[in-house]
């Protein structure tokens, strides 16, 4: 379920990041989206989840603080070639019973990130095209029974954004590492002792790479108030610091995922 929350979150983003590189935007716009996505239940498993969701969506973009792109920024510094800000992101909990690699093991609680990103555009090659390198470095708090702190990841992204291809379409495709310490990963591939069975041995993760990823977006504006979207994700597990952990069954994974938003109100007040 976890995973397919973040391709959910990805999915609106990728409905929305068109609009808000636009500028004379309303301040906030708020509406509903419905998708549809199936995802592995966590890098490495062999478990996948399928799930159709209709949520509601708020968009705020005030001059620091933003709500899009599937979180919310602080935005405190901001140029033409350069943007810093703190970002936020949350994701719900998953329980170990979904999981056949995670049965009898404690669940995996909901999880919110937040931290310091670097965002440097590297080139404009066409009008409404980029190239643009992200450099978050975000905290992990899990929030099950109290808040502990579960470590640290860092997820240098490189991305091409194209605006507008044609007919309405925009198309954005980018590449990635996921880097986490070594309490991430203890967090999602170690196994103790006591959880430890014939076919599952105990195993001690270590710090280091997660998953090498590789994204497309996809999106098309009906009228300004519809637009369909879609997205496809390739992870690549090969390499990573915990391949051999017994929970790390899979070499490579798939996520895909469509839907469709619908504005149903906005602001008169343009963005800054």
């Amino acid at each position: 379920m976890k995973r397919f929350l973040f391709l959910t979150a990805g999915l609106l983003a990728t409905a929305l990041t068109v609009q808000a590189q636009e500028s004379g935007l309303p301040l906030w716009e708020a509406g509903a989206f419905a998708g549809t996505a199936s995802a592995p239940s966590y890098p490495g498993s062999p478990d996948r989840s399928t799930r159709s969701l209709l949520l509601p969506y708020l968009v705020y973009r005030g001059e620091v603080l933003r709500m899009e792109r599937g979180g919310i920024d602080a935005r405190l510094l901001h140029t033409n070639a350069l943007e810093f800000d703190v970002g936020f992101s949350a994701s719900l909990p998953s329980s170990s019973q979904d999981s056949l690699t995670r049965q009898a093991m404690p669940d995996l609680g909901t999880l919110v990130e937040f931290g310091p990103r670097l965002k440097l555009t590297l080139a404009r090659p066409a009008p409404g095209h980029r190239v643009r390198l992200e450099l978050p470095l975000r905290t992990v708090l899990e929030v099950n029974s109290g808040v502990r702190q579960q470590g640290v990841v860092f997820e240098p992204e490189l991305r091409y954004e194209a605006r507008d291809i044609g007919a309405g379409w925009a198309l954005r495709s980018s590449v990635s590492v996921i880097l986490g310490d070594q309490k991430l990963n203890r967090y999602f591939y170690e196994v103790a002792p006591v959880y430890a069975t014939a076919t599952r041995p105990a195993y001690e993760a270590r710090a280091g790479l997660i998953a090498t990823r590789l994204t497309f977006d996809t999106t098309r504006e009906i009228n300004p108030d519809v637009r369909i979207f879609g997205q496809l994700r390739l992870e690549s597990y090969a390499g990573a610091a915990n391949q051999n952990s017994p929970l790390s069954v899979q070499s490579s994974g798939v996520s895909v995922g469509v839907g469709v938003a619908w504005t149903l109100g906005r602001s008169e007040t343009r963005a800054p």
